[in-house]
């Protein structure tokens, strides 16, 4: 299914131009259990509703950004 994703540097363009990065959450201390890093690594909320994510300009500027996404209809907002 395609929808519009705005990019802060080149403006909307359609989600096949763009690489989705995954869920942002907060990246553990370096010296964290590895219990810890498993979860940061594998682990995903995958929430059926607002979340925010990395989305990768592939096709255009090549810049990673931010942007909060509504799974449920694809709804986006940086």
């Amino acid at each position: 299914m395609g929808f519009l994703l705005e990019c802060p540097n080149c403006g909307k363009r359609d989600v096949y131009e763009f690489r989705f990065g995954g869920e942002a959450h907060k990246r553990p201390r370096v010296n964290s259990s590895s219990e810890e890093w498993m979860k940061y690594v594998y682990m995903r909320e995958n929430v059926a509703g607002v979340q925010q994510e990395w989305w990768f300009h592939r096709l255009g500027c090549h810049k990673w950004f931010l942007a909060i996404r509504d799974t449920r209809d694809n709804s986006v907002s940086i």
